[in-house]
């Protein structure tokens, strides 16, 4: 990673370790050496991270976005893509699985969205933020009331081009979840940054994911000594 992104002006990580304030007294040489150890690199972790979003954040322009897709909100109406940035100047977006042909939700997507419902009314203070799908309007509201969500802004596309060119829809039907932000200029829209994670960009074991994990779901199993597993998801309903 470019250097000019990370803050030089901070203590090294090892002179932090330092600090840390063991809760129990008993606790053995072995693991006090080793968490000391992880201590140091979550340290670095963190800085790496925050030297990524800065990263992120200084991409030059991307591209203008011509095609004129069109949505249609909670209340029916049709609206285009720079509709959906309401009073904001940035839009971000989720795209999820939910076609009018699957019976429920990709548990999966489900799972992400309800961790974003949580946050939904604090992400709109600081950006537009909308839950795109290809199902019914009415179908999505009626899923949502169904969780309890409250936080999150629906929206259905009015046909397929929008899934499509994004490359959530595949040829033979079935979808891909994605998250992308978008920046708009007056009456223009540009693609600001979008997950591009191929599965052959996936290491072994895993799914292709990026840094940081927007899932809570995985950050909390990650704390744990069995992890996330690899025989494991989420499902909609464990009753």
């Amino acid at each position: 990673m470019d250097t000019q992104f990370f803050d030089k002006n901070l203590k090294p990580a090892k002179d932090l370790v330092k600090f840390r304030k063991p809760v129990f007294s008993n606790e053995s040489e072995a693991y006090k050496k080793a968490r000391e150890d992880l201590m140091q690199q979550e340290i670095e972790f963190r800085r790496f991270e925050t030297a990524l979003a800065a990263q992120r954040r200084a991409l030059p322009p991307g591209p203008v976005v011509a095609a004129s897709y069109r949505f249609k909100d909670e209340n029916g109406n049709s609206c285009s893509l720079k509709d959906l940035f309401g009073e904001h100047t940035t839009l971000v977006a989720y795209f999820w699985m939910y076609g009018p042909k699957r019976a429920r939700p990709c548990p999966m997507c489900t799972n992400t969205l309800g961790s974003m419902n949580g946050n939904g009314n604090d992400i709109k203070q600081r950006t537009a933020f909308k839950v795109i799908g290809r199902s019914p309007i009415e179908r999505q509201i009626a899923f949502a009331l169904e969780r309890g969500w409250q936080g999150l802004d629906f929206v259905e596309c009015e046909n397929d081009d929008f899934a499509k060119d994004l490359g959530f829809l595949n040829k033979d039907g079935t979808e891909n979840p994605g998250i992308m932000v978008f920046k708009r200029e007056g009456d223009e829209v540009r693609l600001f940054y979008m997950v591009e994670m191929p599965k052959e960009a996936a290491d072994p074991g895993q799914d292709p994911r990026v840094s940081p994990d927007l899932g809570t779901l995985w950050n909390v199993l990650d704390l744990t000594p069995e992890g996330r597993g690899k025989d494991w998801y989420p499902k909609l309903s464990y009753s």
